[in-house]
């Protein structure tokens, strides 16, 4: 039996954590700076919108597919858009 396609299914789960981990911190210094400064005028109340629901049924999908990578980090992302979303809707 090759090699090769055994690994295949640990390089996906390396591959899909390591996405996961890169695409939810990615949104920890706008929510930090948007927290901090309550300067938002940089940020799209429609992208951000449409972003947060996008989230939230990447989080569905995930739990349909019993999906760890996919369920947290996506609820992480989903806390932090949010933060951001509800300050630039409270500071318009």
């Amino acid at each position: 039996m090759p090699i090769i396609p055994h690994a295949l299914p640990d390089l996906c789960n390396l591959v899909g954590h390591v996405a996961a981990i890169l695409t939810t911190v990615a949104f920890v210094p706008q929510a930090f700076k948007s927290w901090q400064t309550r300067d938002l005028s940089g940020v799209s109340l429609p992208m951000y919108s449409f972003f947060t629901v996008g989230v939230v049924m990447w989080l569905i999908y995930g739990v349909m597919l019993d999906s760890w990578p996919i369920i947290i980090a996506n609820a992480i992302t989903i806390v932090l858009a949010g933060v951001v979303l509800v300050l630039k809707v409270i500071h318009r």
